[in-house]
């Protein structure tokens, strides 16, 4: 199997960081901010998701079509 937990733990991290980084905000009275920095959060998770699913669509492709 070609993948590794890599990606799942860089994931698992990003998340532990921004929900700090919004826990410290938000006590801070700076609740926007802190919406802010969960949106970019996952806008970057989300980057990260859709290079693994192409990815696996190239490697199913590959599989089934025969193509290299």
């Amino acid at each position: 199997m070609p993948y590794n937990v890599d990606a799942i733990f860089q994931i698992a991290g990003i998340g532990i960081i921004v929900a700090m980084i919004h826990t410290v905000l938000k006590q801070m009275g700076k609740e926007e901010y802190a919406h802010w920095v969960t949106l970019i959060g996952f806008i970057v998770v989300l980057f990260m998701v859709v290079v693994l699913v192409e990815d696996l669509f190239q490697t199913i492709k590959n599989v089934f079509l025969f193509h290299s």
